[in-house]
């Protein structure tokens, strides 16, 4: 069918890299694997991370205007479907709920989540506006689990809500574990790096807020742990790059600079590398860890969000006490200590993901949700 795809934060194209735009794109690959033609339907990014009233008066105006182009636009062949990727108070979607009635199609939203206390306060057109959304949703698919207590109540028919395991694309990650002893020589060349040493990987934007703080947290965990022959790739960039290197600092030459990596040159560094380190302050689960897996890594990360649906404790790796910088450091030893265990927890993480989380398996369940509503 055909389907009318908008991501109200960022747009699957949107320049700037980030997991949230990476899981967008893998939405509509996983649509068009399923038979579905996909389009977006508009690159209005409606965000307000300010709380600014005027601001969401401004966009809700602009929301009010597209349904009308979208529809003009698309007369000769309207959208069978609408999907919307990922609403909350700060991004809801101003478009697809008018549109879907005008045309009188299903409506589906993927990765929504709901705060009650945003309700009232400086988002409380936003919480209303992605709410009234929510209630219209014939379906409604939930990546985290963390987020379903809160959505649920919202949906019209809480048998709406239905869950999708994150996913991605495995096979260059397949690639990138065949090719880690050419790719780690090359990495050992150009970053001075002992090959025979543990190596310690991240992979984050450089950003204020709760990516600073995990880059924080990390280096006040793995500074603990300098009496342990280790060495650190970090991968990323942005405009907080300065504050992560001062957080970083404690760690010395031990860390290497990789900067930004494109998106789909990613797994081949990461799969070079020995364990994923990431303290996953506030993530709703975490691309960048399932990619690591998927690499043949074993994670160790925040016990926070849907971060347990996809880093198994003591099977792909170890979960630390969210924000506890000593916990954290005491599961990365761990895994220093046993490389044995180590290797098997990367082994199976591998193979959890591509049971679970692999492209395929996405494109099959939603193909089946979507059927079920169309």
């Amino acid at each position: 069918m055909r389907v009318g795809f908008y991501a109200p934060l960022k747009p699957p194209d949107h320049p700037v890299p980030s997991g949230d735009r990476l899981v967008a794109r893998l939405l509509v690959e996983a649509l068009r694997l399923a038979g579905h033609e996909v389009a977006i339907m508009s690159r209005l990014r409606s965000r307000d991370g300010a709380g600014d009233p005027v601001r969401q008066a401004r966009l809700a105006a602009l929301g009010r205007r597209q349904p009308d182009r979208i529809l003009r636009r698309t007369a000769a062949r309207p959208p069978e479907l609408w999907f919307t990727y990922h609403l909350y108070h700060k991004a809801p979607d101003l478009i697809g709920p008018a549109v879907a009635d005008r045309l009188g199609i299903p409506y589906v939203v993927a990765e929504a989540s709901a705060a009650p206390r945003q309700a009232t306060g400086p988002w409380a057109a936003g919480y209303a506006a992605a709410a009234a959304a929510l209630r219209r949703a014939d379906a409604v698919i939930g990546l985290n689990p963390a987020d379903a207590a809160c959505v649920r109540p919202l949906l019209a028919d809480p048998g709406r809500y239905h869950t999708l395991p994150p996913f991605l694309d495995i096979v260059p990650f397949e690639a990138a574990r065949h090719a880690r002893d050419r790719t780690r020589a090359a990495l050992a060349q150009a970053h001075d790096l002992d090959p025979s040493l543990p190596w310690l990987v991240t992979v984050a934007m450089m950003r204020p807020g709760d990516k600073l703080a995990s880059y924080r947290l990390l280096g006040d965990a793995l500074a603990r742990l300098r009496d342990r022959p280790w060495r650190l790739l970090v991968i990323g960039d942005g405009t907080a790059r300065t504050e992560v290197a001062e957080a970083l600092a404690p760690l010395g030459r031990r860390v290497a600079w990789l900067g930004a990596v494109a998106p789909d040159r990613i797994a081949e560094p990461v799969a070079a590398a020995d364990l994923m380190v990431w303290p996953a302050l506030r993530e709703a689960w975490g691309m960048a860890l399932l990619e690591a897996e998927a690499a043949g890594l074993p994670v160790v990360a925040g016990r926070v969000g849907g971060v347990p649906s996809i880093v198994i404790e003591g099977e792909t790796g170890l979960l630390a006490p969210d924000g506890d910088a000593g916990a954290l450091a005491d599961a990365v030893a761990a895994l220093l200590d046993d490389p044995e265990q180590r290797r098997a927890l990367g082994r199976a993480a591998a193979s959890h993901v591509a049971r679970i989380h692999g492209l395929p398996a996405a494109a099959h369940r939603l193909d089946a949700i979507l059927r079920g509503v169309s």
